[in-house]
């Protein structure tokens, strides 16, 4: 670990004034490989796969796992959307002149080397690593053990990217042991590395926020919710709540609470229980949504506990409550949920205003699925992560949120008196 935080260190120094043209060659060359490798890549994966059912992985991770040929082309499109983006770094913003004569301002740069801790995904090494290409940045990634073979080969197709564009392979860095002390090493490198981000399950979350000995960016879960309001449009209303739901149970931005507005839970929860009944989704319900959906045929209802309402559960399960409206929303998200995404569906402009202002979440949305928290989504081309922290970066984290601002001042001969 010494050695790979040695070499990425003396990489991050090549790529903080590597041109942006440069930068955007190596981008354009790994979604050409990418592509061009797919067979490959999902043969590398079908072994982790094979490993991982046959150890008993739980059914989300096991889904996070794969590496299909939609999911490499969204990665290779990632990498492309980031070679379009301007290049932020050493932009200079604010600059003004002082009374003393100097104008002073603020530079954008590269963080420098981050480390980037991930559970399953595999596309997450292609994300990373496009994101540090782009914002100048080395990185170190050490993905979990489950999906080794998967990250190994797209790690060798991010360095012969770099290499054919005439930036240093050491640039991205993937850590080739499963053995866990290798994390305790890199979370304490504060001489090579600048920040860690942890991608992955709470408890690994917890452990490298309590552990590490340089910054973290972290989120510790995706608790997020729909708020249906009164007044809304039904039938949009239930299109976006089946969505942020069902699309895809495992990611972090897909909705694990359900909250209706009194005056139209009677007209909404029967259409969306039918829905989530015929998908096989539990419903975890206060008394009130639990009388309303009691008609519904097949569906799997449960009365909801305190602990449902804190509840992540990454699997076909929803906890759905009746509020009295959007004050009673507004204070359930803010106190249970994990402040990562949350989203109100509604027809009145002042409720909309107050939910994004008053809704304490990294992301707030109006009329739309909470699925859309995401780097690609947001036009980022890609993301390292969504954090919930408050510093030093917010939401999906960009190129943006891998770098820093600096202080420029220009002077011609001026002396402080």
């Amino acid at each position: 670990m010494e050695l790979l935080g040695s070499r990425a260190k003396t990489a991050s120094a090549e790529m903080a004034r590597a041109p942006s043209s440069i930068k955007n060659k190596a981008l354009l060359n790994l979604a050409k490989a990418l592509r061009k490798n797919t067979a490959a890549l999902e043969a590398a994966n079908q072994r982790d796969l094979e490993r991982a059912t046959a150890a008993g992985l739980a059914g989300p991770l096991l889904d996070r796992l794969k590496l299909t040929t939609k999911i490499i082309d969204t990665v290779a499109q990632g990498c492309e959307q980031l070679a379009a983006m301007a290049d932020v770094i050493g932009d200079i913003i604010g600059m003004k002149e002082q009374p003393s004569g100097i104008r002073v301002g603020q530079m954008r740069v590269p963080i420098g080397v981050f480390g980037m801790i991930y559970e399953s995904r595999p596309n997450v090494t292609i994300e990373a690593a496009s994101l540090a290409i782009k914002s100048g940045n080395a990185c170190i990634l050490r993905g979990g053990s489950e999906a080794i073979e998967s990250n190994k080969a797209l790690a060798a197709l991010v360095q012969q990217a770099l290499a054919d564009a005439d930036l240093p392979p050491d640039a991205v860095l993937l850590v080739p042991t499963t053995d866990r002390e290798a994390v305790g090493h890199l979370i304490a490198m504060p001489q090579y590395v600048d920040v860690i981000i942890p991608r992955g399950g709470k408890g690994l979350i917890e452990r490298i926020s309590r552990d590490a000995k340089v910054p973290v960016i972290k989120h510790l879960d995706g608790n997020c919710h729909v708020y249906v309001d009164d007044p809304c449009d039904l039938e949009m209303a239930v299109k976006v709540a089946d969505n942020a739901k069902t699309q895809k149970y495992s990611p972090c931005n897909a909705s694990e609470g359900l909250l209706v507005a009194r005056g139209v839970a009677a007209a909404f929860l029967p259409k969306i229980g039918a829905i989530y009944a015929a998908k096989g989704v539990e419903m975890r319900c206060d008394p009130e949504a639990l009388a309303i959906l009691s008609g519904v045929k097949n569906a799997s209802l449960v009365a909801a506990t305190e602990q449902d309402w804190y509840e992540e559960y990454l699997a076909p399960i929803i906890s759905i409550k009746v509020v009295e409206g959007i004050d009673e929303a507004i204070a359930h998200i803010n106190h249970y949920s994990s402040h990562h995404t949350d989203a109100i569906l509604t027809r009145d402009h002042v409720h909309a205003q107050r939910f994004m202002r008053e809704v304490d979440s990294a992301s707030v949305m109006v009329n739309a699925s909470t699925r859309f928290a995401d780097g690609f989504e947001f036009g980022l081309g890609a993301e390292i992560g969504i954090s919930t922290d408050k510093f030093h970066a917010r939401g999906p984290v960009g190129i943006e949120g891998l770098t820093s601002l600096k202080y420029v001042v220009l002077g011609q001969g001026e002396v402080r008196a």
